[in-house]
This record gives C-alpha cells, structure tokens and sequence, in this order.
C-alpha cells in the first residue's frame, strides 16, 4: 500500500520538520498551508514527487476539496498529521470576539474536521494513523493565552476520544503536546522528530 501523509500546517515550523522526518522514509506527501507559495516551497526542498495545497482548515468545504485532490493526485490519504494552528496572545478582557472565534476554528475545528474526512477513507482501509498537535500550554495553561489553551486542551481531548473511537478499526490516533516556547525549535532537532516518529507506523 502506497504510504500517502498528508501534513496540516506543513510550510513551517513543526509540521515542516515532520514533513522533513517522513520524506526519506518512503512517504508520498502533501504539504498543506492557507499559503500556497510557501508550502510549495516547503515541498520542493524535500526532493521527490511531494505536492503542496493551499487549505484553510477552519472551512469543511475547503477541506472536503483538499481531500479530493490529494486523492486525485497522490492517492488515499493513509497517515494525517495536523500541524495547522494560529495564536493571538491576550488577556482576555482585551480579546477580540472575532479573535477567540478564528483561533477555536483552527486550532481545534480545524482538526476535527481534516480527521472527519480522512477517517473515511482509513475505515475503508481498516488502517490508518493521525497524529494531532496540541501544546503543553493546553494542559498547563498560561497567563494571556486562555484562548489558545482553551483550543490546543480541546485537541488532546478530542484525539483521546477519538482514538477510543476508531481502535477497533485498527486506525491509530495520537497527541503530541510540545512546550510552546520552544516548539519551533526543538521539533527541528533529533529529539523532537523522535517523539512524532514514534507515533507513525514504519510500514
């Protein structure tokens, strides 16, 4: 079966540096931003036939499409690992309504909604592995990013529900909950790729 990834937030920061971890293990990958230019610039550095989309997350039909043309072009989407996310540090006294709004809807809507359409492809398959990217900060908490805690906690919720939901399904389903602060820095070492890689199957 053909190991087809496709990388949420794929242009930079973790999801780039996962999306460099899975290149040169065999993975077919789409790398997927709201920018297009920069997740084409992010799959051209990694050599090979990996494709860049352009998605907003937060949009069912937007992800729907995305789908439909990975599909299309690279074949079913076997592994998902959704890196897609935004932050507005502030108190929240000072939070803009439509801030909260847009930071739930892609940190965590967002990723229910690409699980929602891959899962019907890997309940075909009866395999399959998502791996979500929340944030320590979303078990902790801290001071001026209630809003951000607030979605990255509701991802480790949600993959630890739907990981009970699919198991029967041989279809894994995984959180990972780096430190903010150090997020971009430590996922472009050895150690930070080691604890994503440890939670996609070799084969």
């Amino acid at each position: 079966m053909d190991k087809v990834c496709a990388v949420f937030g794929g242009s930079r920061g973790i999801g780039r540096a996962v999306a460099q971890l899975m290149a040169p293990k065999g993975y077919r990958l789409a790398i997927i931003a709201r920018n297009l230019e920069m997740a084409k610039a992010a799959a051209g550095e990694l050599g090979g036939d990996h494709l860049a989309f352009s998605c907003d997350v937060a949009k069912e039909r937007d992800v729907q499409n995305t789908f439909e043309e990975m599909e299309k072009n690279l074949g079913r989407v076997n592994f998902l690992v959704n890196a897609a996310g935004i932050n507005r540090d502030s108190l929240l006294v000072r939070t803009k309504t439509e801030d909260m709004i847009s930071q739930l809807h892609t940190n965590l809507l967002g990723s229910m909604l690409t699980c929602k359409v891959a899962l019907k492809t890997m309940i075909q398959q009866q395999r399959g592995s998502i791996v979500n990217v929340g944030s320590i900060i979303g078990l902790k908490g801290n001071s001026g990013q209630s809003v951000y805690s607030a979605g990255k906690g509701g991802v480790v919720g949600f993959s630890r529900a739907l990981a009970k939901e699919v198991a029967r399904k041989k279809i894994r389903v995984n959180v990972v909950a780096p430190e903010r602060e150090r997020e971009r820095k430590s996922w472009g070492k050895s150690r930070g790729r080691e604890r994503i890689s440890r939670r996609l199957p070799a084969e």
